[in-house]
């Protein structure tokens, strides 16, 4: 099994930065793709930024030019930077990661508990 752990939400005025980081642990064979997703109270849960295992990313209109993806596979961690912090972008934000658990399995979706950015205006 893998867990996930994220850390670095919390209470920032607008045009803030804050930096989140979301750490697996456990056994597992390799990590792929991971992102960064949101969810805010009666919104469905969305794409916030995505990165995959040769770096390559995607964000969400919302955030581009204010937000970064990155990770670091030798921690496997990932990683998003929040810049321009704006009230809409308040929020749960979830972690994703597509494990593969030993060689010959499929990949499946690992979640972190959440962490929660407030953006007061």
């Amino acid at each position: 099994q893998v867990q996930l752990v994220g850390s670095g939400g919390g209470l920032v005025q607008a045009g803030g930065s804050l930096r989140l980081s979301c750490a697996a642990s456990g056994k597992f064979f390799s990590i792929n793709a991971m992102g960064w997703y949101r969810q805010a109270p009666g919104k469905q849960r969305e794409l916030v930024a995505h990165i995959t295992r040769d770096g390559s990313t995607d964000y969400a209109d919302s955030v581009k030019g204010r937000f970064t993806i990155s990770r670091d596979d030798a921690k496997n961690t990932v990683y998003l930077q929040m810049n321009s912090l704006k009230p809409e972008d308040t929020s749960a934000y979830y972690c994703n990661a597509r494990v593969r658990l030993s060689r010959f399995s499929v990949e499946y979706d690992s979640w972190g508990q959440g962490t929660q950015v407030t953006v007061s205006s």
